[in-house]
């Protein structure tokens, strides 16, 4: 990384570049870091969109689904071309218009037990976009034998929670510290059937990508041992502590 920003870097992000928090010691630090996605739909599109708004140096994108037409009303980056298309690739070239600069590395296939830690292993932080348990648990369990850092999201109806969890920090706990049980029904977060309002999909993957930036800068409070319950239809944000 160079010392100084380039012009046209300055000038992209000059809105963040005056935060007094940001500035351009926390633009380089944004610039360089790398953050790898897990699911390029409800809550993956919105993470991603964001943190490459915002100069993410390198974003992974995991995901082995095409776009279909119940997809478009809550998946920010896709449109009614695109059904039929690859998740990862369709993704892959819009972030690559909002922002040419940011490093794309798509994967097109399951994230699962054999190749989950070739995977993560190359990035600094994981946003867990995934729509079931077995998935969470398994990016939980690897993030916490790499020491990665994690931040988790999960919808359904107008509901959102929200978890972060720096595996680096001996104190922090899990998402098994969450979820004691050993299996959890995937009905809790099937869309197809419970519903969701497509705006809950994007509050929830734009705070992820917002969490994300914080660990990135090491900047402000983030959610540690303490979930982020989110209930649009009452307006109402709760943060809940465990242990």
């Amino acid at each position: 990384m160079k010392n100084n920003l380039s012009k046209s870097q300055i000038e992209r992000f000059s809105r963040q570049l005056v935060l007094k928090n940001i500035g351009a010691k926390g633009q380089k630090k944004i610039l360089s870091s790398k953050v790898l996605i897990v699911g390029v739909g409800g809550l993956g599109c919105p993470a991603a969109e964001n943190l490459v708004r915002a100069g993410i140096g390198t974003i992974g994108l995991i995901d082995n689904d095409i776009i279909n037409l119940s997809n478009i009303h809550r998946q920010s980056l896709f449109n009614s071309k695109d059904i039929n298309k690859s998740k990862v690739n369709v993704a892959a070239k819009k972030l690559k218009e909002i922002n040419p600069l940011t490093k794309i590395k798509i994967y097109k296939s399951r994230l699962n037990q054999k190749n989950i830690e070739n995977i993560i292993k190359n990035y600094e932080i994981i946003i867990d976009g995934s729509d079931n348990f077995k998935t969470k648990f398994l990016i939980n369990d690897y993030c916490f034998k790499l020491k990665k850092k994690l931040v988790t999201g999960a919808i359904s109806k107008f509901d959102g929670h929200i978890f972060t969890f720096d595996f680096k920090d001996k104190k922090t706990s899990s998402l098994r510290g969450f979820y004691q049980e050993k299996e959890i029904s995937d009905d809790i977060l099937n869309c197809e059937f419970e519903g969701v309002l497509g705006t809950t999909a994007s509050i929830v993957g734009a705070t992820q990508a917002s969490e994300a930036l914080k660990m990135i800068m090491e900047i402000g409070q983030n959610l540690k041992n303490k979930i982020l319950i989110i209930d649009l239809l009452n307006l109402n944000f709760r943060k809940v502590k465990f242990k």
